[in-house]
């Protein structure tokens, strides 16, 4: 952590591949904090809220926890999307018998475009709301819930809706890599929307997937670092972006073909798009942890003041998307994207568990910010500028709730 110590003036990293369980209790025993292996922090930090040591110790748990079901729960995800999708594919579980029975059953390809997510089994809907024009105020929202909703598909699939469904140009997909975690855990894609009086550009990033193990370590990870001027921003999301394992974030990088990051990879891919046409403008969206990739994907554009860039930033829509920082961080981004005008829009749904991690409490400090549309149980939005909190999840519960 010596170079990242020269980059961040205060970070502290969560390491549940670390350490034994002493570690883990020790926490609840030890306010030194720099001396426990599953903690990567500046040497003799400090932590002495009971409270907060809670937290963390709640954080590497579930993470653990994860960790040691993280096949486990790949096999069963993996087991039950191709068994819907063996019903869908074959209209039914009466069908499905007679197709065997005559040696005409269709066997799902994961690959193919067909082949639907859990995301997609639950909701089924792929075409646009043709009753919303491009010159409706509701357009863009409309279109980036689809979008956040599509990106959690295979590429073939996210293609063929793109263009056959929407009419829309496809640009990429990208399955990028986590130089923490060394894995290919952030997927997002890129396409083109000409029906507007501008060419749209719309980025969607893939949120957590409901059977896979990392990426709900992402959201649980409380993990954190602070940038000079910036604020304090979730670990776990910016390792997710591309955040470089030495150096921090570099403006510039030597990216590889076989690795790509992220952030640098769609940066580098708007550049070249939006310098095609000088009207064009882009929008950024996701939902969960990809909500998290969006809101801090221009955030990180304002750190290495990509001014032109941000000057062309349509929006920000993010559904059920957790916190990513603390209230200077919100500050910060606020400052970047919604001056002159709003474009950063959050929206969330009461009873989603998500939106309420980290934990909103003098604990963690992390915080919400910006724009909220706020939906009730029985779907009926209001605009606000905060997201309440109920007191079940405050940190000191939250672990008896979610075990």
């Amino acid at each position: 952590m010596a170079q990242e110590a020269d980059y961040f003036s205060d970070y502290m990293v969560i390491r549940p591949d670390k350490g034994g369980m002493a570690d883990l209790f020790y926490l609840l025993y030890s306010s030194n904090v720099s001396d426990n292996r599953s903690i990567e922090c500046p040497i003799g930090t400090q932590v002495d809220q009971i409270g907060r040591r809670w937290a963390i110790f709640i954080s590497l748990l579930l993470q653990r926890t994860l960790l040691f079901w993280r096949k486990p729960l790949a096999w069963v995800g993996a087991a039950v999307e191709f068994w819907l999708n063996l019903l869908t594919d074959n209209h039914g579980f009466g069908s499905l018998l007679h197709s065997l029975l005559r040696g005409h059953a269709v066997f799902p390809d994961n690959k193919s475009s067909s082949y639907m997510s859990a995301v997609g089994l639950i909701d089924t809907r792929v075409d646009l709301d043709k009753k919303i024009k491009p010159t409706d105020e509701k357009y863009l929202a409309a279109l980036s819930i689809m979008a956040a909703k599509l990106s959690y598909e295979n590429e073939t699939r996210i293609k063929n809706i793109v263009r056959d469904h929407w009419n829309m140009e496809f640009v990429e997909f990208y399955n990028c890599w986590n130089d923490e975690q060394e894995a290919f855990t952030t997927q997002a894609f890129v396409f083109r929307d000409k029906t507007v009086d501008a060419e749209l550009i719309v980025v969607a990033f893939r949120g957590t997937e409901p059977f896979n193990a990392i990426q709900w370590c992402t959201d649980f990870d409380f993990s954190w670092y602070e940038i000079p001027h910036v604020g304090k921003i979730h670990g776990g999301f910016m390792k997710a972006l591309g955040l470089q394992k030495n150096t921090g974030w570099p403006r510039e990088i030597e990216q590889s073909k076989k690795r790509p990051y992220a952030y640098y990879a769609i940066r580098e891919k708007l550049r070249r798009l939006l310098r095609q046409n000088e009207k064009t403008k882009f929008l950024v969206t996701g939902h969960s942890l990809g909500g998290a990739l969006a809101i801090l994907f221009p955030t990180i554009l304002a750190l290495h003041e990509e001014t032109w860039l941000l000057d062309r930033l349509e929006g920000v829509y993010t559904f059920g998307q957790p916190r990513v920082g603390d209230k200077k961080l919100g500050e910060f981004a606020e400052k970047h994207l919604d001056r002159p005008e709003q474009r950063y829009f959050r929206f969330v749904y009461c009873n989603d568990m998500v939106p309420r991690l980290p934990y909103d409490d003098s604990t963690l400090l992390f915080k919400h910010f910006g724009l909220c549309l706020y939906y009730n149980s029985i779907y009926k939005g209001k605009f606000i500028f905060f997201s309440p909190t109920m007191r079940l999840w405050s940190s000191n519960e939250a672990l008896f709730y979610l075990m």
